[in-house]
């Protein structure tokens, strides 16, 4: 069963067009990755499914709602983890679980939360002092105290080192086995290789392919999925606006 549905997608900004057309489907349950180079198309194909932004043309449904007609609604059973997200820097662990939770009619249980994505032991901790990594795990715990349906996860470890990568690949992977339908903005292929189900390959504000990494490697006649990927989309003609 879908639960993300775009037809036809489209969006304009002053500089060029972001989204040319875009569809796709996202099914329950599985990690949904959308990949391309920067300027792709990406970040907007998911703030417009997200409510953040609104299309300039086609219908987009995300668990049957409209983003921009039902957002409020929607934000309700989503979560979020966007490419420029912060907080401030004297926030605590605690208190930003805390706060994200008081805005959902029925929040997760953020002390459990807390104790389940290891961050009991940097609950006073100060958003500042946080590394790399635990920033990262903290704010995919605050996309989770929603207790949402779905998460858009956009570039989540552009930045960390290798250990802290495959740490964040495992709390990703632990969201699909609660039952969390992901969807993973990357433009690392060996993080789409090892995480998703299914992804998209975007160039130029359009789906340039779809499918299984293993489908995507034959579509492409390669021996790996980053191949396959650098095919495609010079295939496709490179980055966009």
């Amino acid at each position: 069963m879908a639960v993300i549905e775009i037809n036809d997608l489209r969006k304009t900004f002053r500089t060029g067009t972001a989204v040319d057309g875009v569809s796709l489907t996202v099914e329950r349950g599985e990690i949904f990755a959308i990949a391309g180079p920067n300027g792709a198309g990406k970040t907007t194909i998911v703030e417009c499914a997200s409510g953040l932004r609104r299309p300039d043309g086609g219908t987009l449904r995300v668990l049957g709602l409209d983003p921009h007609r039902d957002r409020r609604e929607l934000l309700q059973r989503i979560g979020a983890q966007l490419q420029e997200a912060a907080l401030p820097d004297a926030i605590k662990v605690g208190e930003a679980l805390r706060m994200y939770a008081s805005l959902y009619r029925k929040p997760a249980d953020w002390a459990a939360l807390m104790d389940e994505w290891g961050l009991a032991d940097r609950r006073n901790a100060r958003f500042a002092d946080l590394s790399g990594g635990w920033k990262q795990r903290l704010f995919i715990a605050l996309a989770l105290v929603g207790a949402p349906d779905v998460v858009f996860l956009d570039e989540l470890t552009t930045g960390l080192d290798p250990d802290s990568r495959r740490t964040t690949w495992g709390l990703i992977r632990d969201m699909r086995e609660r039952g969390v339908t992901v969807v993973l903005v990357t433009h690392f292929m060996d993080e789409a290789e090892a995480l998703c189900d299914r992804m998209a390959i975007v160039g130029r504000g359009r789906v340039i392919a779809e499918g299984t990494p293993r489908e995507l490697i034959a579509e492409a006649g390669a021996d790996s999925l980053e191949n396959a990927y650098f095919a495609l989309t010079g295939r496709a003609g490179g980055e966009s606006a």
